[in-house]
């Protein structure tokens, strides 16, 4: 993940405007801070865990295409040999 910027003086300033005292103001700097920077994805990572996800969609349709083309052409084999063996009996 990448860091994103968090101006802690500006923000710790509007709280003291805001009636909080300085220590109460760095306190609640200090907890957003640790939050914005470990918790919060930024755009390029989002970007990053699409393209990941798109990739491994593909991957997975194109192995669900092989397996079902499996399958119908042994279906496919089962039911000539079915044919085959009911001609032979009538």
């Amino acid at each position: 993940m990448t860091t994103t910027t968090f101006d802690t003086l500006a923000f710790a300033k509007r709280l003291m405007e805001a009636g909080f005292t300085e220590r109460q103001a760095e306190a609640q700097v200090t907890v957003l801070r640790e939050i914005v920077e470990s918790e919060l994805a930024t755009k390029r990572d989002l970007r990053e865990l699409e393209l990941r996800l798109t990739a491994e969609m593909v991957k997975v349709n194109a192995e669900t295409k092989a397996d079902i083309l499996k399958w119908v052409a042994g279906m496919l084999v089962a039911q000539a040999a079915l044919i085959a063996a009911l001609v032979k009996l009538l």
